[in-house]
């Protein structure tokens, strides 16, 4: 398969996943500290929201890059 064909079929379910949830969170470790045989860590969650122009956007160019490649 071409690379550029990939990287388009990846541009377009990336879209079409950031349009169907629109955020995604994880969890990160800020801060930890041991005092002794005691640990203590914080985690926060954090959500990125994905904009609705950027999935369309994502979309938009993977089609555009599956035309393109397509034309040899």
């Amino acid at each position: 398969m071409n690379p550029l064909k990939l990287v388009a079929i990846v541009l377009i379910v990336a879209g079409a996943l950031g349009l169907a949830y629109g955020s995604f969170s994880f969890t990160k470790q800020t801060h930890s500290a041991k005092l002794g045989p005691i640990e203590f860590s914080v985690k926060e969650k954090e959500t990125v929201n994905v904009p609705v122009w950027a999935g369309f956007g994502a979309i938009a160019l993977g089609v555009v890059l599956l035309v393109v490649g397509g034309k040899k």
